[in-house]
């Protein structure tokens, strides 16, 4: 405190080896905050790093425009590893970067799950096949082996150099390097060929073998940035991780050790069509139903609160009679599984009854919803979120803060009444 009496975590923490900031508050937290600082005589930050900003195409995401990403959502479609690959790999160290859908989809395709992913099934898959799962070095060495270990041990002290300059993505780049040579060697051993000649079997032995090795430093590596995705590629290697200080050396990786006879897919491949569909369903559902408030001249204390958002392409009131509004009653509720966001609900409506998914988890309890009678736009495509089938959309105003309220009938309605 002011007074100088800090707790031994201060006395741990602080000073902090890296103050981590985004770019546009360096301002406060290289001139304020230091005065402040020296003002209390305490030793300052040993190095400020203001990273860049993550852009939604060509600006800032706002919520005004509608282009908010936000990462819970990200994780509901790719995963919390693919999501942070994608946000470290595409942040560069001195200039902004782009995050969008569809280089979200192109990345967990090319890199994760063609590069990584596949990688490590292959290796796994061939070592089961030709080997029942044991992986031994039988010392058949070429110049191609050599090449390979060269590139992974280079990679290794590459990758440690640029994170001690901040530069992250570039030191992702680099691990993913050791995944890259590592297919490359796959296409020049070729040990499907391999396989067919009883004498190459020792030479067979030791490519897999290298493989295996590469690809423990290489996940070894990458636990910082994905721990996830590196704790199961060593589990399926049946290994343990790798420390930094062991890998200056190839070859560490114990001779007899079985790999696991069921290989695990890391990344599965997405169809871009199929995700952009889900997408604009979801974003119906969240976004839908926002509330316009007025502007009216009212002040003082008790003046309502005035959002103003930006307008969107006029319609024509042929494009509005397309939608077809009516009243729903809620029946059932349950949150939607490994979901922070979706509610799943069994909606009312007529004689029938439809399953709605909403993004409002943290705004409603599944308790809460069942007995509303809500607004419901009823003609939607369906579309699944998070694997769920969703039939529809419940409307919702949300305030400046993100708060969102349901959008219920004034007077008693039954279900099924069409609002118009």
């Amino acid at each position: 405190d002011c007074d100088g009496n800090s707790s031994a975590q201060f006395a741990k923490l602080w000073p902090a080896d890296l103050h981590l900031i985004g770019k546009d508050i360096i301002r406060f937290h290289t001139i304020y905050w230091p005065i402040f600082l020296m003002a209390l005589d305490l030793p300052l930050p040993k190095q400020v790093f203001g990273h860049p900003w993550l852009l939604q195409g060509d600006g800032k995401m706002s919520k005004s425009k509608g282009n908010v990403l936000y990462a819970d959502t990200l994780v509901d479609f790719f995963g919390v590893d693919a999501v942070r690959y994608f946000v470290l790999h595409e942040m560069p160290f001195d200039n902004d970067g782009v995050i969008s859908w569809e280089l979200m989809v192109e990345r967990m395709n090319s890199d994760l799950a063609n590069i990584l992913g596949n990688l490590v099934n292959r290796t796994i898959s061939m070592s089961n096949k030709y080997f029942g799962g044991v992986v031994n070095n039988a010392g058949d060495m070429e110049a191609v082996d050599d090449d390979l270990k060269a590139v992974v041990l280079d990679e290794v002290k590459k990758a440690r150099e640029k994170m001690e300059k901040l530069r992250v993505a570039d030191a992702i780049t680099e691990i993913f390097n050791i995944f890259r040579r590592s297919n490359k060697y796959i296409d020049e051993t070729t040990p499907w060929v391999l396989a067919k000649d009883e004498a190459k079997k020792g030479r067979l032995e030791t490519v897999l073998y290298n493989l295996t090795e590469a690809i423990t430093i290489g996940a070894s590596l990458l636990e910082s940035f994905m721990p996830d995705t590196s704790a199961k590629i060593l589990e399926q290697l049946h290994t343990e991780k790798r420390s930094l200080e062991q890998m200056d050396q190839f070859g560490l990786y114990p001779c007899g050790n079985h790999v696991t006879d069921k290989p695990e897919i890391l990344f599965a491949r997405m169809d871009i069509k199929e995700v952009m569909e889900k997408v604009e369903a979801m974003q119906a559902a969240s976004a839908v139903g926002t509330a316009q408030e007025g502007t009216g001249e009212e002040t003082g204390a008790d003046a309502p609160e005035v959002i103003d958002i930006e307008a969107k392409q006029e319609i024509t009131y042929d494009d509005f009679a397309k939608l077809q509004f009516q009243v729903g009653e809620i029946i059932a509720c349950e949150a939607v599984a490994k979901s922070k966001k979706l509610l799943c609900s069994q909606v009312r409506i007529g004689s029938q009854v439809k399953q709605i998914v909403s993004g409002i988890k943290a705004h409603y309890t599944p308790e809460e919803m069942v007995g509303k009678k809500v607004m419901v736009v009823v003609n939607l495509k369906p579309a699944k979120l998070a694997g769920v089938l969703s039939e529809g959309m419940l409307l919702c105003a949300e305030d400046a803060e993100g708060n969102l309220s349901l959008m219920v009938p004034e007077k008693t309605m039954p279900a099924g009444a069409e609002i118009c």
